[in-house]
């Protein structure tokens, strides 16, 4: 019977239909902001969750008030959902009611007086300079893919852009004689980083000698391609890069962002300003950036705990 209730109980969440304001929260997200598909996505999951749960409370999605939502956020912590998932989740409210009541769709906004939960920020592991060394001559320099690795990586350490921003990054906004790219981040925001001269060698081989062999006679938008000619994913190059450092023996856990740490981390143990750190990376809030200080001042420890006679 149990088992019978919670199948019934899933059927019923994905027959649930969006509510109307929703639908609009969520096109206007996408056509208004610009937000990415994975951005969209996971607010259509929260607003979804939350939807789901009114539903079993029997509360009209405009009658929702400031102990409603309490009452929300306490059966997910009773659930053992993280507090990083929480905080997101109320963020994603927040803005919800937020557009709702300027939209004139909803008269109050319950949100107001809720604050969102104090996460704590994890620092993030950071590779070793020589370990991004080892990770940048593991892929094989004689093969087109091979060869599209290495600028990959190459590109990525030396300007910091995220996955996304690398495999969705336009043929025409790579700028080689003036060694500069163009990206467009997170909202549609554009900035113009500056790459070095071994990546510049590295994605000019890769136009003349790699590209024009994986695309053959078609147009692809994106700089970069797969293996059969087509604009990469997020996962393929996630893969990728994971193999790579499996190849090259790297032991340290890594993310997507493994490369966009390294890149910020080094620039500041090299002496760079955080705000110079802030504007490469595309961050809003210098507050954001900021993470990276502890990283590398968690290094300089290691470093002086290892190196000096009374460490």
């Amino acid at each position: 019977m149990a088992t019978q209730k919670t199948s019934t109980d899933k059927k019923n969440k994905a027959q649930l239909e969006l509510h109307p304001s929703i639908k609009q929260f969520l096109s206007h997200l996408a056509l208004a902001e610009g937000l990415s598909q994975n951005t969209l996505a996971a607010y259509k999951r929260d607003l979804s969750l939350f939807q789901s749960w009114l539903s079993q409370q029997n509360t009209p999605i405009n009658s929702v008030t400031a102990e409603t939502l309490e009452g929300f956020m306490l059966d997910l912590l009773q659930q053992g959902r993280k507090e990083n998932s929480n905080a997101r989740l109320l963020s994603a409210l927040k803005r919800f009611y937020q557009w709702a009541v300027l939209m004139g769709v909803f008269e109050l906004d319950p949100t107001l007086l809720l604050k969102a939960p104090k996460v704590a920020k994890s620092i993030p592991k950071v590779m070793s300079e020589s370990q991004v060394e080892a990770l940048l001559y593991s892929p094989d320099q004689h093969t087109p893919l091979g060869i599209r690795d290495r600028a990959i990586l190459e590109l990525m350490y030396a300007s910091g852009l995220r996955v996304s921003e690398v495999v969705e990054l336009p043929f025409e906004q790579l700028n080689l004689s003036a060694g500069l790219v163009q990206v467009t981040g997170k909202g549609n925001k554009e900035r113009i980083v500056p790459i070095g001269e071994v990546a510049i060698e590295w994605l000019e081989r890769y136009l003349q000698e790699s590209r024009p062999s994986l695309v053959r006679n078609r147009w692809v938008p994106t700089l970069f391609v797969s293996r059969i000619g087509r604009s990469m994913t997020r996962q393929t190059l996630w893969h990728r890069v994971k193999n790579l450092a499996f190849d090259a023996g790297i032991q340290t856990q890594l993310s997507p962002h493994t490369l966009r740490h390294a890149f910020a981390t080094h620039l500041l143990n090299h002496g760079a300003d955080l705000r110079t750190v802030q504007l490469l990376l595309g961050h809003s809030d210098l507050s954001t950036t900021q993470i990276y200080t502890h990283v590398a001042k968690e290094r300089l420890s290691q470093l002086h705990k290892q190196h000096h006679p009374r460490g």
